[in-house]
């Protein structure tokens, strides 16, 4: 696959996919505006090297109907501070006053389109769809990481229909680093995946325990292994359909050598609440009626010796219910470990995400992934639809 700095893009218009879903307030203002500086580098590449941007984003699910709170507007205004410059705003994504708005665009603006899921057919990855965005540039770039697992039209069929495709600088540094990780990591490469569920993470466990050293699983996700092994763990979230594939998981590690951690010792409350009776006890006596809502002292501390002695270091997926307060030090301290490693260290997910930042430790951390759902399928090593299409459509 290309990339925009592979390409000649003076006084080229240049339509940039980019992930401007952020959180909102019940005021519309911007709450954090990580996802938006995120992809400055490639916007201001495009701008230095004389090219005219247009921007296209979703934010929320407005499921293909307008819904005036979820406009993009302040992003355009919060864009505009940040690049210095004023950043228009179109009123669609597509229709004759916005291909009029694109072929006005001198070098050196930018042009923002309103919400792409205001329309069917985005979701619905509708040709027409990606051939109306395809006629508004000369170049497409893809640098929404975070949404190529979906093959949307803003994703998938515009490129397919552009003149030239190519990903942008966020794209990149997503893919050089997963790379790193995957396909040639310092070892020992260590695995640290959390979460509610073992469903939604299936693939990417099965996936990683042919290439990790070692694997941690904490999170509500770990009750479902704790559940197999036979300890009671009470009105904890479990997934009893997938108690055998746990089996099958711990077996699998067992074959291939990969050293597999799960808790120990846990904090547990008789309800999921922050004023709930709170109790921390090893695995082994959780009371039938209580609820385990984050992981213990001891296996914090197991899991930071864990990960002493590990060169490579991917974590998806907090330790615990982090939001709630009484429930957030298991991920708050595996938070610290991570960042204190010397290992090339990997971040991905929102919660996770959110959890660094929280903490504000994501200097200390190699990289942070910009994509929840993405990252995950990396894991899974499944071929994403935004990536795919970039390197098909440059043979």
């Amino acid at each position: 696959m290309r990339y925009i700095n592979e390409l000649d893009i003076k006084d080229k218009k240049l339509l940039i996919r980019v992930d401007f879903n952020v959180p909102l307030d019940n005021n519309q203002n911007i709450t954090d505006d990580t996802r938006i500086r995120g992809v400055l580098p490639t916007i201001n590449y495009a701008l230095d090297q004389g090219a005219a941007v247009i921007l296209c984003s979703h934010l929320g699910r407005p499921k293909g109907k307008v819904i005036p709170e979820l406009s993009l507007a302040p992003v355009a205004r919060r864009l505009s501070r940040l690049l210095q410059k004023e950043v228009l705003m179109a009123p669609d994504c597509l229709g004759p006053e916005v291909k009029k708005l694109a072929e006005a665009l001198k070098p050196g603006e930018v042009l923002l389109l309103e919400n792409l899921r205001f329309h069917p057919g985005e979701e619905k990855n509708d040709p027409e769809f990606g051939k109306a965005l395809a006629e508004l540039c000369d170049i497409y770039i893809n640098d929404a990481f975070a949404v190529s697992h979906r093959a949307h039209a803003s994703v998938e069929a515009v490129a397919r229909q552009a003149k030239t495709a190519a990903a942008g600088f966020l794209m990149k540094d997503e893919l050089r680093f997963f790379k790193q990780a995957m396909e040639n990591p310092a070892r020992p490469l260590a695995a640290v995946i959390g979460g509610a569920k073992v469903s939604s993470k299936l693939g990417a466990l099965d996936n990683l325990l042919k290439n990790v050293d070692k694997m941690i699983i904490g999170g509500a996700m770990a009750n479902t292994f704790l559940k197999y092994q036979g300890f009671e763990i009470g009105r904890s979230l479990m997934e009893p359909d997938l108690l055998e594939k746990a089996g099958e998981l711990l077996k699998k590690a067992r074959e291939l050598g990969v050293k597999l951690y799960l808790p120990v010792d846990c904090v547990a409350a008789n309800a999921f609440e922050p004023q709930a009776d709170i109790l921390t006890t090893t695995v082994q006596e959780v009371p039938p009626d209580w609820m385990i809502l984050d992981i213990g002292p001891a296996t914090s501390l197991l899991f930071a010796e864990a990960l002493e002695n590990a060169k490579t270091i991917i974590w998806n997926g907090p330790m615990g219910a982090f939001e709630m307060e009484p429930f957030s030090k298991g991920t708050m301290q595996m938070v610290k470990t991570v960042a204190g490693s010397t290992a090339l260290t990997i971040v991905g997910g929102g919660d996770t995400d959110v959890a660094v930042h929280k903490a504000g430790e994501s200097s200390e951390i190699s990289y942070i992934s910009t994509g929840g759902g993405a990252f995950l399928e990396l894991l899974e090593g499944k071929k994403l639809p935004g990536i795919q299409v970039l390197e098909e459509v440059n043979p």
